[in-house]
């Protein structure tokens, strides 16, 4: 198991998530552990945050944005 390392790209993609509505502005820290995973072109993300990170519709949304963004998107 990787234990990743906070990069340059989190943090704006983190905001990208919330600004999308992909994460709750009230929840914003929980748009960091996709953010983290997606540029460093992880394939699983294991997380606490299940709630809102899991849900299928939440996925498929963000899988397009980080496509968009030429990301191949962690789930």
């Amino acid at each position: 198991m990787d234990v990743l390392a906070l990069t340059e790209g989190a943090r704006p993609l983190a905001r990208l998530f919330v600004e999308c509505g992909l994460t709750p502005m009230n929840a914003a820290e929980g748009a960091f552990p996709g953010a983290v995973a997606t540029p460093q072109g992880m394939d699983f993300l294991m997380t606490w945050n299940f709630k809102r990170i899991a849900i299928l519709e939440a996925i498929e949304r963000r899988r397009a944005v980080c496509t968009n963004l030429g990301y191949r998107h962690a789930s």
